[in-house]
């Protein structure tokens, strides 16, 4: 049985194009992309403010522009226009033009669905037991970190139960399928929020923005025990950058990064991505935006992917986590192994683990009825990271890359390469 074929989704193109352009001499770059593929409607994210761009504005031929990331969006669905583009790229005679690559569909990272990780699970451990081993090759733990009536498994691991510190005064966003602002855990809350999604609403009609944004932020007072919750003084910044049915663009992820820039968000979370092949180049556009917030001391935080089946086969980390300007977070499970679907840095240039969070039964947040949930996936790992990252910019101030640098040397080391887990386990201030 191929696990990674029933959970994945190969990488599709939109048909569009992301070009990077030189901030300075961003107009000029423009005017050069109009030479090579035609004049066309031109949208800017400048003229949204930090409102942020309403996509219901946003035709599909429209070229669509984040002037302050450097980054053009284009349509160019005539193979003369891309072959013309091609050109005025790699000739060197334009320096304002610096890089273009497809835009493709990305997808929330999905949870692993109970009755893989049933059957999984099942015929490991019977093997696990025979080796005594664990998924890397290493001793296993001797005991499951557990949960408790007032804390779950993940927030006893990286202590955040004894934590003083709650997220006050830092500002996070959420780039996922939005949030249930009806959940009786979220309010009275700040949240601010907006839909880059045309014709659909921040109100989450998926689940999984509303299980991680549970992680990052949620209340430190759940309806029902146990605390789930890391950052629950933190502001909330809603971006729904996937549709209901957990899928996007490239472009509505860049677009959500510019508006969490725009209204100085200091962490970005984004449980989000798609998979890589092997030696596949990073994405220059999400590199050129990773380092625009770096730049601005702001942190993106992202899922390294679930495409493995440890241990027979480890996927690279996906896209956008890959790029070295995004602190990429693997997954563990309660006795701190590696998450058998996480996926490992082995794949350059890029590609590297930085961090990891716990990931595999993660208990938070979902939308009503159904108010509480357990899901896995290294998109539960993410917003661990996500939240605690708060945490140490309340208690040090540190932001940007000074805060990467504070949670990796803060983790807590684990027995694992570091192609797997990074830095170690995330561990909260005290």
């Amino acid at each position: 049985m191929s696990y990674s074929n029933l959970f994945t989704t190969p990488p599709e193109p939109t048909g569009k194009y992301l070009v990077v352009l030189s901030p300075d001499n961003f107009e000029s770059g423009l005017q050069s992309i109009a030479n090579a593929i035609g004049e066309t409607t031109t949208v800017s994210a400048r003229d949204f403010g930090t409102s942020g761009i309403d996509f219901s504005q946003v035709e599909s031929n429209t070229t669509l522009t984040f002037p302050e990331l450097g980054i053009a969006v284009v349509n160019a669905p005539d193979p003369q226009q891309v072959s013309s583009l091609e050109v005025t790229v790699n000739d060197g005679s334009i320096p304002a033009v610096s890089s273009f690559e497809p835009e493709y569909y990305v997808y929330a990272s999905n949870t692993i669905p109970d009755y893989l990780i049933g059957y999984r699970d099942g015929v490991n451990g019977i093997v696990e037991k025979l080796l005594t081993q664990n998924e890397s090759g290493q001793s296993p733990a001797s005991s499951a970190i557990l949960a408790t009536p007032d804390f779950t498994w993940g927030l006893n691991a990286t202590k955040v139960n004894t934590s003083r510190y709650s997220g006050k005064g830092i500002k996070v966003a959420v780039l996922d399928t939005g949030l249930d602002l009806t959940h009786p855990d979220f309010q009275g809350r700040n949240i601010n929020s907006k839909s880059f999604v045309s014709n659909q609403a921040v109100q989450d009609g998926n689940g999984h923005g509303t299980h991680c944004t549970g992680t990052a932020t949620g209340s430190v007072n759940s309806q029902i025990s146990p605390r789930y919750g890391i950052a629950y003084n933190a502001s909330i910044y809603i971006g729904k950058v996937l549709n209901n049915a957990g899928s996007g663009t490239d472009s509505q992820i860049l677009a959500g990064i510019n508006w969490a820039i725009a209204n100085q968000c200091d962490i970005i979370s984004m449980s989000l991505g798609r998979r890589v092949a092997p030696g596949e180049p990073i994405s220059q556009a999400y590199e050129q935006a990773a380092k625009t917030a770096l730049n601005r001391n702001i942190l993106i935080v992202a899922a390294a992917g679930n495409e493995s089946q440890r241990p027979g086969y480890i996927a690279p980390v996906g896209s956008p986590a890959r790029c070295p300007s995004i602190l990429a977070v693997a997954a563990v499970n309660s006795q701190l192994q590696v998450a058998w679907f996480s996926n490992g840095g082995n794949n350059p240039p890029g590609s590297s683990i930085d961090i990891a969070g716990p990931g595999v039964d993660v208990y938070s947040s979902y939308p009503m009825p159904t108010r509480y949930k357990t899901l896995s996936g290294t998109s539960m790992a993410t917003p661990h990271v996500a939240g605690i990252a708060a945490l140490y910019a309340e208690a040090t101030g540190k932001r940007g890359k000074a805060l990467w640098d504070h949670l990796t040397q803060t983790a807590q080391h684990l027995p694992f390469p570091a192609t797997d887990v990074g830095a170690g386990l995330v561990q909260a201030p005290q």
